[in-house]
């Protein structure tokens, strides 16, 4: 399954270099940064000398400007906070989490060509309501209760090692244990052919905007006044794993919505 790591204003170019040596140990390789202090945050010499050789993984990194662009592709979402968010995902431990996971792509409930995103939040303030709520689950790392206060490139540590030893470790990189890299990807395109695709964090996105601008329209949502009613909606939506072809049939709905309501106005 894609692995992506998601650092949101990080603030500090060391943690970044400190990140991808992280990344790199646990053998993964994608890291996107949005909006980090630095826009150059990848060339910095304090940036390389934290990486410790991780270069390729700097390299590969890309910067962009919003969370909805570093989530291009990815489908299931794990926000990190210390603290459960009201109307947010379940809070739970990485490895439970994981543990869960795993299993339903093992029993094909859940589709495996999708992608799995980890978000962290700038060193100062963690994340904000609004990146919480889009995620499927809300990881908290068991700390001690007098002293919780992770370094930022620690916390991917942790994350991503809890997440490869889920995929079972080193020894299924190359393709399940005992079965032949051949073999293994001839299974792993046998069963996408008979998956339905994910819809992505930026489909899931899509759609909520189109059916906020709908209920607002048919005077359902009162957008001076909207309480928690989208990130409601968003992880009815996120439990629901939606397909592609579903995120079709839900914007059909909010167009037809808005249309009606374009003719009770007229």
């Amino acid at each position: 399954m894609k692995t992506r790591f998601v650092l949101i204003q990080t603030s500090h170019a060391g943690n970044v270099g400190a990140v991808a040596r992280a990344m790199k140990v646990m053998g993964f390789d994608d890291l996107v940064l949005v909006a980090p202090r630095w826009p150059n945050v990848l060339r910095k010499e304090e940036t390389i000398q934290r990486a410790s050789g991780a270069l390729d993984v700097l390299k590969n990194a890309r910067v962009v400007e919003s969370v909805e662009e570093a989530l291009d592709g990815m489908t299931h979402l794990c926000a990190t906070a210390m603290t459960p968010r009201d109307f947010g995902p379940p809070l739970t431990t990485p490895r439970a989490h994981f543990a869960a996971l795993t299993q339903r792509v093992h029993e094909d409930a859940v589709p495996g060509e999708g992608g799995v995103a980890f978000l962290f939040g700038s060193e100062r303030f963690g994340m904000q309501n609004e990146d919480v709520y889009r995620c499927h689950a809300c990881l908290s790392i068991p700390t001690n209760p007098q002293f919780g206060s992770l370094n930022l490139a620690a916390a991917v540590q942790v994350i991503a090692y809890e997440w490869r030893m889920a995929l079972g470790g080193f020894k299924r990189l190359s393709g399940p244990e005992g079965m032949p890299a051949a073999q293994a990807a001839k299974a792993a395109k046998a069963a996408k052919a008979t998956q339905a695709e994910l819809a992505d964090a930026q489909q899931i996105s899509g759609m909520l905007q189109h059916w906020q601008e709908a209920l607002v329209a048919i005077e359902f949502l009162d957008p001076d006044a909207p309480k928690k009613l989208m990130p409601r909606l968003n992880q009815l939506f996120n439990r629901a794993q939606l397909t592609q072809e579903e995120i079709h049939i839900l914007r059909g709905v909010a167009k037809a919505m808005l249309r009606s309501a374009v003719k009770d106005q007229a």
